[in-house]
């Protein structure tokens, strides 16, 4: 694989992330952060929150500095809300702006993508990983001739643009269980993130998703879960918000997601891209960037010792 694939980290794994800047008085300087991705030894990074990094020009100055390329930024959209799609949209084109201004002044093995992904509602945040077994839980056939509408006018403006889509299936949102990622792939022909800590909560196979949609998958966020405490949130009824709190992602080989036959997989697919490493958090206080960059270096050590 050597060659092919490109690999990532991102701002959530370090806390920051959109519920997070802005509001959380713990979230970590953005250059310590860019300090640390380096520091372990990533070509790239994910966007964050726009912004985080700097204006555009900034950020372009501080990747080439530090020999990063950018993989990818993520963008939610009201996909069955049409009314809230303008706003949505604005945000896109300002997404693409900065993938812009990097792509001019960083030379980078992979364009980043434009990572789309469904906002869900508060009923859908309040009960993830629940629509694996209670289809009630996702849309009717109304809302999914209104998703299928506006995933399109996204994909055409990607496009449009010069820049391919990558849709992310995110816990607590309407494209959360394998059932509503199909219907997805069978409704657009935009192409699939396969993030294997997102899919396990929403009750899918990482591996088995490899195998059955590997034709779409053009992007990868890759990470571990904590089965226990997955279940436990499910069964609780717990929040979207405590997947993160409770720390259900973790470091590769500490979790019950099999990232070997994941690995495997992408090598027998041939995938060729960008993998995005990523530990979702919330930030705290007590957890320094450094410890944090540790974890990041022994997970990028886990993938180049099997080949990536």
């Amino acid at each position: 694989m050597t060659g092919q694939t490109a690999i990532a980290n991102a701002p959530v794994t370090f806390g920051a992330f959109e519920i997070t800047v802005g509001r959380d008085p713990n979230v970590p300087d953005s250059l310590s952060v860019l300090d640390a991705i380096q520091h372990a030894g990533y070509a790239g990074t994910d966007l964050g929150p726009p912004g985080y990094f700097g204006t555009p020009s900034e950020l372009a100055g501080r990747l080439r500095e530090r020999g990063l390329g950018l993989a990818g930024g993520f963008v939610e959209f009201p996909l069955s809300q049409p009314e809230g799609m303008d706003a949505a949209l604005s945000h896109l084109d300002r997404t693409l702006d900065i993938f812009d201004a990097v792509r001019e002044q960083v030379a980078a093995p992979y364009p980043p993508r434009p990572t789309i992904a469904d906002t869900g509602s508060a009923e859908r945040q309040a009960h993830p990983g629940q629509s694996h077994l209670r289809h009630e839980l996702g849309l009717d056939d109304a809302g999914w001739r209104t998703l299928q509408e506006q995933v399109h006018r996204v994909v055409e403006r990607c496009r449009q643009r010069g820049y391919e889509p990558t849709f992310h299936p995110e816990t607590g949102t309407y494209i959360e269980a394998p059932w509503e990622i199909e219907k997805l792939l069978e409704l657009t022909d935009i192409g699939l993130c396969l993030d294997t800590g997102h899919l396990t909560l929403g009750g899918g196979d990482p591996v088995a998703a490899v195998r059955e949609w590997g034709s779409r998958i053009n992007h990868i966020h890759i990470k571990d879960a904590r089965l226990q405490i997955i279940r436990q949130i499910v069964d609780n009824g717990g929040s979207a918000e405590d997947v993160w709190r409770k720390r259900a992602f973790c470091q590769f080989g500490h979790g019950d997601v099999d990232i070997d036959g994941v690995l495997s997989g992408l090598k027998e697919m041939s995938y060729a891209g960008w993998i995005v490493v990523e530990q979702d958090r919330l930030p705290e206080a007590t957890e320094p960037v450094t410890q944090i960059e540790q974890e990041q270096a022994a997970n990028l050590r886990f993938l180049t010792e099997r080949g990536f």
